[in-house]
């Protein structure tokens, strides 16, 4: 079975030794609060199993975030990953495998689909029962229990927005693949007969879209050792100065490589527009029926379109 292989989002994020220490410098994490959190380790290893029950006592009181945990072992899992993650706030050390290991609890979120909000809601909860922790350790010395609690507040706060950022660097990928995936489904090539190809484009062609036309007509005429492309326009809405020089640029680029482009779909209001806008469109056959561009297609390549009757009439008597 492949392995799927996942994105690295420390090169995706630019995550590299400058990024890190300017996000340090922002969140304000100083010398002093590493050594203040590098300092609470027992209170961590005290607290962390009541924190992270705390934790999951909301995160299981609610159907929405209930439902990522549908069994036991599940929840078993998360809950020593957690514990994992809490130790680790009070390790003193952040540096880039702190944040590699931050960014995988972003892509797991993502993974399975949790949303943002239920992410940043959880924290709320953390953050209180952290806070509540505190004062019972610092026996009622508020003072110390805030600076404890806001160099905490610093860290996680650096976590969230790693975490954040792993998001939606993934929304985004996973937005990309599936426009890739849909402008490939827009520029299917239809091979019609022995090397003769058809690409029916439907819908708006932008630059970007262009481009795509034009990479799959090339490669399929490649591919298919083809001699004539035909592109049928009847699909696309408006066909304007820029929309023609598209067709012109991938009917330049089919004859150096040996094939003839075949245009067809010309509706008059499309055929007026061409002559008003004073395109050249002389390197290309035209035919307003597609039926009519596949039979030209055919002559090109010395074939023709003939009856049943035209080949069984000569045996009649």
């Amino acid at each position: 079975m492949q392995q799927v292989r996942h994105p690295d989002y420390m090169e995706i994020l630019k995550l590299n030794d400058e990024e890190l220490h300017r996000r340090l410098a922002f969140f304000e994490v100083t010398e002093e609060d590493v050594a203040r959190l590098t300092g609470l380790k027992s209170f961590a290893e005290r607290w962390t199993h009541d924190i992270t029950e705390g934790l999951y006592e909301l995160i299981m009181g609610q159907p929405e975030s209930r439902a990522f945990f549908p069994d036991q072992a599940t929840l078993a899992r998360v809950k020593k990953l957690q514990n994992a993650y809490f130790l680790g706030l009070f390790s003193g050390k952040y540096d880039l495998n702190y944040v590699r290991d931050r960014l995988r609890v972003g892509m797991a979120h993502e993974r399975i689909g949790m949303p943002p909000k239920l992410y940043l809601g959880a924290y709320r909860r953390y953050l209180a029962l952290i806070h509540a922790r505190l004062l019972e350790h610092f026996k009622g010395n508020a003072s110390e229990a805030a600076k404890a609690l806001e160099s905490i507040r610093k860290v996680i706060f650096f976590d969230m927005a790693l975490a954040i950022d792993t998001y939606i660097a993934a929304y985004l990928e996973t937005m990309t693949r599936h426009q890739a995936a849909i402008r490939e489904l827009s520029t299917p090539v239809i091979k019609v007969h022995d090397r003769i190809l058809l690409l029916p484009i439907v819908g708006t062609v932008d630059t970007q879209r262009a481009h795509q036309i034009m990479d799959t007509v090339l490669l399929q005429v490649v591919e298919q050792q083809a001699k004539v492309m035909i592109l049928d326009i009847a699909g696309v809405p408006v066909v304007d100065t820029k929309v023609a020089d598209h067709i012109l640029k991938t009917t330049a680029a089919v004859q150096l490589l040996g094939a003839q482009t075949i245009l067809t779909g010309i509706s008059a209001s499309v055929a007026r527009t061409v002559v008003q806008l004073g395109l050249e469109i002389t390197r290309m056959y035209t035919r307003s029926k597609l039926s009519e561009g596949i039979e030209l297609a055919l002559t090109i390549v010395g074939k023709k379109i003939t009856s049943k009757q035209d080949h069984t009439g000569g045996e009649r008597n």
